[in-house]
């Protein structure tokens, strides 16, 4: 299959060569520093012993278990002896395109648009796989891993079909209702979420949203919370969060020319609310995982698993 196209540079994660998706089968030893991404990650554990550690605590794996994450979140594996992870790995650009359709589904949306931003979660979701889903999940897995041998243009459509079932298998595993039957969204919802992401440095107020829905501001709060588990304005935070960290790693901007940019001019504020969110300051998140390193170094994973 040749080596993943994947690239690290002092903790940052990123696709060397525009590939849209990728998975990879590895086995971890010892420790792995804590590092982030550019893109979205689920991991899927296979066997083997080790420690998960983010900003939500450490976390024992065992087989069945994963974790998903959205792009700039941190972590990192302790204590690993023959952890067998399965990584399935795709970019921002596709979750803003060909999978744009997954807000509105109850139970994806779940899983990669505001599963990961619940409870305090900063960007990370957990769940548990069967053994059935875990076979069903490999199947997928297996045919991505695959299809990097194949040109990129005539099959981008297997890979996106592969990629959604194997995210329908988690998301199934990730559904709070444990099998329950989910009302989609009320189409106010996506609405507002476009709304607030594609002006993120407006000064957006409830009262305004509202106005621009048609909708009385409590009523949108109660739509808003039963579709993504918190009210507007607390996602706006999120989004903003989640950008002001890709331009930390992508851009030379200065961290009050981000904060502009995310609709936080404030430098006090935007330092807190960064902070609470990610549980380290900009400028500590910056110096941490981006380097001006132009040859990125080798994927950093203990053993790769190759097909036989």
């Amino acid at each position: 299959m040749g080596e993943p196209p994947v690239g690290e540079a002092r903790g940052l994660f990123y696709f060397l060569d525009g590939s849209p998706a990728y998975a990879g089968h590895w086995v971890h030893e010892g420790d792995h520093p804590v590092h982030t991404h550019s893109f979205v990650e689920a991991a899927l554990v296979l066997g083997g012993e080790g420690v998960h550690h983010s900003l939500a605590g450490r976390q024992r794996l065992r087989r069945g278990d994963v974790v998903l994450l959205r792009p700039g979140v941190w972590h990192g594996y302790e204590d690993c002896h023959d952890l067998d992870v399965y990584n399935c790995c795709f970019t921002t650009a596709l979750l803003h395109r060909e999978l744009a359709w997954t807000r509105a589904d109850p139970l994806l949306g779940h899983l990669l648009w505001t599963g990961p931003y619940l409870l305090k979660r900063r960007g990370m979701l957990t769940a548990r796989l069967t053994e059935d889903a875990i076979g069903e999940c490999l199947v997928h897995l297996d045919a991505l891993g695959d299809l990097r041998a194949m040109p990129a243009a005539p099959y981008r459509g297997d890979v996106m079909a592969r990629l959604s079932l194997f995210l329908s298998h988690l998301a199934r595993a990730a559904d709070p209702a444990r099998g329950g039957v989910a009302e989609p969204a009320h189409p106010a919802v996506g609405l507002a979420m476009r709304l607030l992401e594609t002006r993120l440095d407006h000064p957006w107020t409830l009262s305004e949203l509202a106005e621009d829905l048609h909708l009385a501001p409590g009523y949108l709060v109660r739509l808003f919370k039963s579709a993504a588990g918190v009210p507007p304005m607390a996602y706006l935070a999120q989004r903003r969060a989640e950008s002001a960290a890709e331009l930390l790693l992508h851009t030379g901007q200065s961290v009050s020319e981000i904060g502009q940019v995310v609709g936080w001019p404030d430098q006090n504020y935007f330092a807190r609310r960064f902070k609470a969110h990610f549980g380290m300051s900009a400028t500590t998140y910056r110096a941490r995982f981006t380097s001006r390193m132009s040859t990125p170094a080798a994927f950093p994973y203990e053993r790769r698993i190759t097909p036989a």
